[in-house]
């Protein structure tokens, strides 16, 4: 059934609501490590209130049904009536995990399906301080009893409840209740309390009348009466103490006592013979009276000299200031924070990047004229413009916390399916990075952290025996460098053996025995991310078919990242990743094939230099160049991108271009290097779309269109 509700309303609830289940999910599993934290445990029962009332503004009852339930749970916790413990937890976040997928459904504008009565009932169950039943039905609690479960606080309310009814005298009304074996009642008795207590109608009865503290309306309007008369006008009742100081208070008002003044007309006119009141004639009568005696409130004050203009000044000063200064601090905080729309980030975002562009075309056209102040201008142009760059680029930018916020959960939830201690440490999680890049970087970091816990991390008696803690540390931080943020993930676990790897890469026909042996302990580590290359002998659910490290592989090279393997027998493994800041604004490093300009994304690009090609090698029908005792293999760009090369004669001399791809070195060989240039990144037309090897085009400093290569498509491609 899809939503009908306002859609702007409901895009708020999806954003505010959205935020507070991705901190959830990070609360909870901090509560479970932290219980005594008060402040964590009245955010956690913030947060769900918080989603409870936007559900509920928008009707999605099951979501409001179980925010409720977990509400009140965490209400008892607040309370002190319940105490965390792992079972509570895993019923919380199995709550938590079902809000989520209601909260997908509502994204997808769908109403949400009822969640498993089974989970409420154990949510209700434990909120009265039972255990979750292992199979509850939907019809086995009666309707008082889910009110009180719903309703329950903690015990102080049903000591408070047994002194009203002892002081109302109706605690004959419910002696079977109070000898059962729990506080509930049933609900006739619960109508028969009701009866004693209000009547049989809801009014008050005759058994509360003589010794409650209420009054009726009756009583009420009378008393109204004796105080205001019964025209709402203060009667005989006002008079006394109180009525002499209102009077004195006046007198002194208006400078003097009225004693003198005759009241008789006032009394009157009043419609109660004994009223204080006047009615305005009569008080404007007095005011002209007293001040033709020279008695009113205005010549009291000019009878008082007033004080030297200096003195006034000076006496002023501090009291504005401090009036001042208690405004200032009295007044409400701006607010900070602006919601916007991410296509308007993005459209501005492609502004600036022409902008960009034609701030290359100008620089380059400046380098051509010898005028002073003309470079002056163009260089105050390139600053202004790479500063409103950077702003912009900002106005995208999101912590990475975004992404490590579900790490405590996957950890916890893994390590106690595979029987594991596990502590997860969590580092820069405000480093921030391109919200495109946030999203593409989830999948790779979990495969990257169920593969430390499930191969890296050992189980807690064979730490023991290796003189380590039970309890095994993972590191997952962030941190920027220069234009690329460095992603570390480390374990201290068993290791990798590279020996191991080195034999399981010639068992699965990946490489032959000599080529084996001739791998670094470097390359061996890199053998993890080939695809259908695994260290289980058996699978499971989380691990074992060698596809996980082969998708962390893949992504971060469509990212134009790079990763880096290290790792010490029986210490532990480390990977590192680079990618960069954005995928917006990228620098290159352009290259000329014959005329035709090409952009290497810079990140990729490790060192160039030039190389007499007569001096190449060959291995298995591969051309090889060996750089400081490494072999890499060699590919000629033009043979590739460009028609009619395919034969062509290689030359004697060329620029050679090391790029880095995923864990492995490639050498290209270009014809002319141009140099570093920040391109803007703009989508292929219908004609080369889909092309290897691109993926995309730009205009360069001197207004040509330069395409961007994609270096790992280009491989997969082309290379054999």
């Amino acid at each position: 059934m899809s939503l009908n509700v306002d859609q702007e309303i409901l895009e708020d609830f999806l954003i505010e609501a959205g935020e507070i289940l991705e901190l959830l999910s990070e609360q909870l599993v901090d509560l479970e490590q932290h219980p005594e934290d008060r402040e964590l445990l009245n955010a956690i029962f913030r947060g769900f209130h918080t989603v409870k009332g936007g559900a509920g503004f928008l009707q999605l009852d099951p979501m409001v049904d179980c925010c409720h339930s977990a509400e009140n749970l965490f209400d008892q916790l607040r309370n002190d009536a319940l105490q965390v413990s792992q079972e509570l937890m895993d019923l919380v976040l199995q709550a938590l995990d079902a809000i989520n997928s209601m909260f997908d459904s509502v994204k997808q504008g769908e109403y949400p399906e009822p969640v498993d009565p089974q989970l409420l009932a154990g949510l209700n169950a434990m909120a009265s301080g039972q255990s979750a039943p292992a199979a509850v039905t939907t019809s086995s609690p009666a309707p008082v009893q889910a009110k009180a479960v719903a309703g329950q606080t903690d015990a102080s309310v049903s000591a408070e409840f047994d002194m009203l009814v002892a002081d109302l005298g109706v605690a004959e009304a419910v002696p079977q209740a109070s000898a059962s074996s729990d506080d509930l009642i049933t609900e006739e008795e619960f109508d028969d309390l009701l009866d004693q207590l209000h009547g049989p109608h809801g009014a008050p009865g005759h058994a509360a009348a003589p010794v409650s503290d209420l009054i009726s309306e009756d009583e009420f309007d009378s008393l109204l009466d004796a105080l205001h008369g019964p025209n709402g006008a203060p009667g005989l009742g006002q008079s006394g103490d109180a009525n002499n100081s209102a009077d004195a208070e006046f007198d002194q008002l208006l400078g003097g006592p009225v004693a003198s003044v005759d009241k008789a007309p006032a009394a009157k006119a009043s419609p109660t013979p004994a009223s204080d009141l006047i009615t305005d004639d009569e008080f404007e009568d007095l005011l002209d009276e007293l001040q033709s005696k020279g008695e009113g409130a205005f010549s009291a004050m000019a009878a008082v000299a007033p004080p030297p203009p200096e003195q006034a000044s000076a006496s002023s000063q501090p009291a504005a200031a401090a009036t001042a200064a208690k405004a200032q601090a009295n007044k409400p905080a701006a607010e900070s924070n602006v919601r916007v729309d991410t296509r308007l980030l993005d459209q501005i975002m492609n502004m600036v990047g022409e902008l960009v562009l034609v701030r290359n075309r100008l620089v380059r056209l400046g380098a051509e004229f010898d005028d002073g102040d003309m470079a002056k201008a163009l260089g105050s142009l390139d600053m202004v413009t790479a500063d409103l760059q950077m702003s912009v680029m900002k106005t995208r930018m999101q912590p990475v916390k975004k992404v490590f916020g579900r790490f405590p959960r996957l950890v916890r939830d893994l390590s106690r399916q595979l029987n594991k201690e596990v502590n997860l440490e969590l580092r820069g999680e405000d480093t921030d990075l391109d919200k495109n890049l946030v999203e593409a970087l989830a999948d790779p970091l979990i495969h990257l952290v169920r593969n430390a816990i499930d191969h890296g991390i050992e189980e807690p008696d064979v730490r023991e025996r290796n003189d380590k803690p039970r309890e095994g540390h993972v590191l997952l931080s962030a941190e920027q460098e220069g234009d690329h943020i460095l992603l570390i993930i480390e374990d201290d676990g068993a290791g990798m053996d590279p020996d191991k790897l080195r034999a399981l890469a010639v068992k699965r026909g990946m490489l032959d025995a000599e080529a084996a042996s001739r791998l670094s302990d470097h390359e061996c580590y890199n053998l993890i991310f080939a695809a259908g290359f695994s260290t289980k002998e058996q699978i499971s659910d989380v691990s074992g078919r060698g596809v996980g490290m082969d998708v962390v592989k893949t992504k971060i090279s469509q990212l134009n990242g790079k990763l880096d393997v290290s790792s010490n027998l029986g210490m532990g493994s480390r990977i590192e990743i680079q990618v960069p800041l954005t995928l917006a604004i990228m620098p290159t490093l352009m290259v000329l094939l014959e005329s035709q300009a090409f952009a290497l994304p810079l990140v990729n690009v490790n060192e160039i230099f030039n190389l007499d090609l007569t001096q190449i090698n060959m291995v298995d029908g591969q051309q090889v160049i060996i750089v400081r005792d490494k072999a890499m293999p060699l590919f000629h760009l033009k043979r590739w991108l460009m028609k009619g090369f395919e034969r062509d004669p290689l030359p004697q001399n060329g620029h050679v271009v090391i790029t880095n791809v995923g864990t492995m070195q490639v050498a290209f060989v270009v014809d002319q290097l141009v140099g570093q240039e920040e391109v803007v990144i703009k989508p292929l037309g219908s004609v080369l779309h889909g092309t290897p090897g691109l993926s995309g085009a730009t205009i360069t400093g001197d207004g040509r269109i330069a395409l961007i290569v994609d270096i790992p498509s280009l491989l997969k491609a082309y290379a054999s």
